[in-house]
């Protein structure tokens, strides 16, 4: 039976619903939009837009790996908070963190659209820029979405810069601190785990992030975001099932991910891809020192993967309790 939304929805909850339907579009159909304009625009008598803005692309093309290009204006408009407030989300500090230097904040679980990391750290709708005065936050994400034409200024202006190496450090090499790269760890092949009540991280050989903090010397903060996996409901798709070694195969083929997910709709509650209003709590934790190593051995990266595992396990424990997780539940390192 289909459970419709009521006449008399007040108007702040439809703008939310209205905010959260463009942003989930912009992860799902944006970037396809976007090509297909720019090749349509080539046979019309608007041609010269495209040809320009090829040529605005050729001399642009590596603005995003080298920090992009935010507008403040952009991240701090009203609309975000209506998505803030649709789940709602919530960003909490635990500790200070010192704007003189730089951090590279791992952020778990992966979930199926992010909607955590991208509020608190492409937005200023949860109060990132004033619970850690001093600090600007980089969003890593694919490096395929930034060759989409058009699309790639658009999220460029929210903060996300590649995931490549060489676009992850730029921040981190800038001297004087104040840079922050947020990277979701467990990346595309998590989201294929992302089912409410599953508490599984992609970390056990996930080493890259670490190499990248030692070598620049930023500081590591486990990053854990509580409710991230309940917004949407997923197939079940076990591991060793035939939909998860198709999912798998194409993730390998593709580089993004395809969870077979679903929530509500816009004008009834009993499906569609709109997440549902379910709390988001993303948690910030302590930092864990790094000194700079130009080439870490083994060994090296080895002991600080096992303490960055440790720290964010020490951060679920510590605030599990606050947001429903049962006491007998425990983060599960894949």
């Amino acid at each position: 039976m289909v459970h419709f939304a009521p006449l008399d929805v007040p108007l702040r909850r439809r703008l939310q619903t209205a905010t959260v339907l463009q942003w989930v579009y912009s992860f799902l159909g944006l970037a396809p939009t976007c090509i297909f304009l720019f090749f349509y625009l080539l046979f019309t008598r608007f041609w010269l837009i495209s040809v320009l803005y090829a040529i605005w692309w050729f001399f642009d093309y590596d603005t995003p790996a080298h920090g992009g290009r935010r507008v403040p204006a952009l991240c701090g408009l009203k609309v975000w908070d209506y998505m803030r407030d649709y789940f709602p989300i919530k960003l909490v500090k635990t500790v200070d963190l010192d704007p003189r230097q730089n951090y590279v904040l791992g952020f778990h679980p992966h979930g199926i659209l992010v909607a955590g990391a991208f509020t608190n750290f492409c937005t200023y709708a949860t109060g990132f820029n004033q619970l850690f005065p001093g600090l600007t936050s980089y969003l890593l994400m694919l490096p395929l979405w930034f060759r989409a034409p058009f699309f790639r200024d658009y999220i460029m202006c929210a903060g996300l810069i590649p995931s490549d190496k060489e676009s992850a450090s730029y921040p981190l090499r800038q001297r004087g601190g104040g840079n922050a790269v947020v990277i979701a760890v467990g990346g595309a092949p998590e989201a294929l785990d992302a089912h409410p009540g599953s508490y599984k991280v992609m970390l056990a050989s996930r080493k890259g992030f670490i190499k990248m903090a030692i070598e620049n010397g930023a500081h590591l903060v486990p990053v854990f975001s509580f409710g991230e996996n309940e917004v949407f409901d997923q197939v079940e798709n076990p591991r060793g099932t035939w939909l998860r070694w198709i999912q798998e195969r194409l993730q390998r083929l593709m580089g993004v991910s395809l969870p077979l997910f679903h929530a509500r709709g816009i004008f009834q509650y009993s499906f569609g891809l709109m997440p549902y209003r379910r709390p988001i709590n993303t948690v910030v934790g302590r930092p864990i020192r790094v000194e700079r190593i130009k080439k870490p051995t083994t060994e090296e990266l080895d002991t600080m993967h096992q303490l960055y595992m440790e720290e964010l396990s020490n951060l679920f424990e510590e605030h599990k309790c606050n947001y429903g997780v049962d006491k007998d539940t425990h983060l599960v390192f894949v």
